[in-house]
């Protein structure tokens, strides 16, 4: 029998001290073994790294992150509602009241003043003719009142119908206060003789009453 035949029916053989021992094959069939595991195990520890070193795109994408956790739990939700109408929003209109400006007033110019006072130079004087005894009867007075009435005239105006004070516009027999207050034209006789007996009355109580008076205050 050959040693080749030997070493395969006979893997051991006795040494020197009387034990076995393997054969020179089959130490380099063990060794063989284990180099192949630790392959095997480095292989499958490098190659993750192998695959981010050949592919590095694709291992970022792939790392585990926080972040990417996170965006795996969300959720992307689009409502379709078939044959539903969106209706325009109407939005309520609302009104800005702007006051206006008042209108300015017109300026009223004012009416130029009337010379003589009172409106005296505005009426016409008395062109007719007639006496005081006249002037006064048609006036209504009483002639018992005539004396009083003539002295009363005769120091206000002379018997001068158009008689007129300049300073304060009195005008007529009897100098009536303001001119205008006289009914009809204060440079009739009659009419301002009228006028006057209303006022001899009303303040003094009469032409006899308004002659008293005006001898002690020389006015009346």
């Amino acid at each position: 029998m050959t040693p080749d035949n030997e070493s395969i029916s006979n893997p051991t053989r006795p040494n020197a001290s009387g034990s076995t021992q393997k054969t020179p094959w089959r130490r380099r069939l063990s060794a063989v073994g284990a180099g192949l595991a630790v392959v095997g195990v480095s292989a499958a520890l490098l190659a993750p790294t192998g695959t981010a070193i050949a592919d590095p795109s694709t291992a970022a994408d792939k790392a585990v992150t926080t972040f990417s956790l996170a965006s795996e739990d969300t959720q992307n939700i689009t409502v379709t509602v078939e044959g539903a109408t969106i209706q325009a929003v109407d939005r309520g209109a609302f009104e800005v009241y702007v006051k206006p400006k008042p209108t300015p007033k017109p300026t009223v110019a004012s009416a130029p003043a009337k010379s003589g006072g009172g409106g005296g130079a505005a009426r016409p004087k008395y062109t007719g003719g007639g006496t005081k005894e006249e002037w006064m009867a048609a006036a209504g007075i009483a002639p018992s009142d005539y004396p009083y009435v003539d002295y009363i005239v005769s120091r206000e105006s002379g018997w001068n119908p158009n008689a007129t004070n300049k300073s304060s516009g009195a005008c007529g027999l009897v100098q009536a206060l303001p001119c205008s207050k006289v009914p009809g034209n204060g440079y009739n006789p009659v009419d301002n003789l009228r006028w006057g007996t209303g006022y001899a009355t009303g303040r003094y109580g009469s032409w006899a009453g308004a002659y008293a008076f005006w001898t002690r205050n020389h006015w009346w």
